[in-house]
């Protein structure tokens, strides 16, 4: 007989429930408690996050907190300046399951609308891989403190201490692992050329950030760059009703090979991070300067606008005020414009993260250990240089003895890792790699614990009353 799948939620968590069950997890706990510590803080309760709460918890660790400065259900990009109509990955990648079948992207799809339904399906829409997510919540259950934001980290050897802001005011919590996984802008935040820091703010926004869209219908907008933040918000101001949108692209062709596709199999997930830092570096670069196209669907979702006008070969040199418009002298001319959007992504940036002020003070660097010849001014210089559990590295050994206790899960880790830590394609590995880690350092650490639990295990086997002892030969 054919098995159809599960035909609603309840059925397919039922499913899920019994994978668990016949695996024996999660296991039963085998940390050792320490009264008021938890064993891992989590900062962020997006993909990242659910996903590395949910491998700690297979491995037996669960004396664990997430903690997200976004209400409930509007974790990570995807209700906020994520913009694009579908998500650029293919809809069969498994994502943040873990290796379980009925916790897939497309369990949960198909449970809801049917296997035609999933043949019928193109890319996957923005707010229903949220909703996904928000169901992947719930099944796996992680405890999760919305609503609030880390002001602080600092320990000892022993412990990292968190300063938290939230619905109840101020609080510090000791943990003895933290995982920052807190998205592309963990380490920083948007990346503003410093040629627009100089610019009258009036006149522009960035992509990242909430943008009135509706207030842009009747006016030209030019946004800056080539790759999905450009065309997803120019497509948002075009949709609004934009009299004129222009893509102002500084290169001399719009980029069409997505090289990191080409990077996409298990050997690179596995084996990335035990590459030499020339040959780290080298790929990572290699893809940022070749740059990442914007999605096909994206683009012809701006392209079927008339009003819509890329130009190539037009980097701006000057920005004048002349009233309420801007005027751009640009390499292909001069224009006047309403509003500009700078689709000019992020950037590791410690100064935009007075809460890592501390981990900024004293953590290694790419910088410190290798930089490739002629790319001193690279964005990677300030990339965190980090251990092989994910781990920040003291810069002065012994200056501050909790940054190994605290690891990067997220977009400032690629340098060092690769593309685990983030995106869609190999979040699950990624995850289980960390989790694995800090499962492996708890146990070391309280090793004295369990030899003595060792030794006083009396449970018998045998009661002593299943033979006869001869009486000789």
């Amino acid at each position: 007989m054919t098995d159809h799948g599960p035909r609603s939620l309840n059925e397919l968590e039922a499913r899920l429930a019994r994978d668990l069950e016949l695996l024996t997890l999660p296991p039963a706990d085998w940390v050792p408690p320490r009264d008021g510590v938890l064993d891992v803080a989590i900062i962020g309760a997006g993909m990242a996050g659910l996903t590395a709460a949910f491998a700690l918890r297979k491995v037996g660790v669960s004396n664990i907190r997430l903690f997200d400065r976004a209400p409930l259900g509007q974790e990570g990009p995807w209700a906020t300046y994520a913009r694009m109509e579908t998500l650029r990955s293919p809809k069969t990648l498994v994502g943040p399951a873990l290796g379980f079948a009925n916790l897939t992207f497309r369990a949960w799809f198909e449970a809801q609308f049917g296997r035609a339904a999933w043949g019928d399906l193109g890319k996957i829409p923005r707010l229903q891989w949220l909703d996904y997510l928000n169901w992947f919540r719930r099944v796996t259950n992680p405890p999760v403190d919305n609503d609030t934001h880390l002001l602080g980290l600092s320990g000892d050897a022993d412990a990292v201490t968190l300063r938290l802001r939230g619905p109840e005011g101020e609080r510090e919590v000791v943990a003895r692992r933290v995982i920052l996984a807190n998205g592309r802008d963990g380490l920083g935040g948007p990346f503003v050329p410093p040629f627009w820091k100089g610019v009258d703010k009036r006149f522009w926004s960035h992509a990242h950030e909430r943008i009135d869209f509706a207030a842009l219908a009747g006016k030209t907008v030019a946004v800056l760059g080539a790759g999905a933040g450009a065309v997803d918000n120019a497509a948002e101001a075009l949709e609004a009703g934009a009299a004129k949108v222009y893509m102002l692209i500084r290169r001399a062709e719009v980029p069409r090979i997505n090289k990191g596709l080409g990077a996409g199999h298990p050997g690179i997930v596995l084996g990335f991070h035990k590459l030499s830092d020339e040959r780290r570096w080298d790929q990572n670069q290699y893809i940022a300067d070749t740059a990442v196209p914007a999605p096909h669907n994206s683009m012809l979702r701006c392209s079927r606008h008339a009003n819509f006008a890329p130009l190539t070969n037009c980097a701006i040199n000057a920005a004048t005020p002349d009233g309420e418009r801007l005027i751009l002298d640009t390499a292909r001319g001069t224009t006047t414009v309403d509003h500009v959007i700078l689709a000019t992504g992020f950037a590791v940036d410690w100064a935009q993260r007075p809460e890592l002020a501390a981990v900024a003070e004293s953590t290694l660097l790419w910088r410190d250990r290798y930089v490739a010849p002629g790319k001193e001014d690279s964005e990677f210089a300030a990339h965190p240089y980090l251990g092989p559990d994910f781990e920040f590295l003291e810069r002065k050994p012994g200056e501050a003895p909790w940054l190994p206790r605290l690891h990067a899960f997220n977009f400032a880790a690629v340098l060092s890792h690769g593309k685990v830590t983030g995106d869609i394609p190999a979040i699950s590995a990624g995850a289980k790699r960390l989790a694995d880690a800090i499962a492996t350092k708890l146990f070391i650490e309280d090793y004295d614990h369990h030899w003595r639990r060792l030794h006083a295990f009396e449970t018998p086997e045998l009661l002593g009353d299943e033979w006869t002892e001869a009486a000789g030969f």
